[in-house]
């Protein structure tokens, strides 16, 4: 049993996987790997722990508030429509 239920938004079957996460916050975004997370088979809808998120939290705030060094940097394209 993975504890997340049935998805509440098209009652779908959550099960738990690993994923890489887009976290954004404010003007900031870090792409978090190997995250536990459930994800619904049908609408692919994720659902996060309360420790998972405060693992989140805590990396994002390592990195943007503690200047911690992330494991690696990315370069993402962006444009404006």
């Amino acid at each position: 049993m993975t504890g997340y239920g049935d998805c509440t938004y098209c009652g779908g079957e959550v099960v738990e996987q690993k994923i890489e996460y887009d976290y954004r916050r404010r003007e900031h975004l870090l792409v978090i790997s190997n995250v536990s997370a459930g994800v619904c088979g049908q609408c692919g809808e994720k659902y996060f722990k309360p420790d998972v998120l405060k693992q989140m939290d805590d990396c994002y705030h390592g990195i943007f508030d503690r200047n911690q060094k992330p494991q690696r940097t990315l370069t993402i394209p962006a444009v404006s429509l």
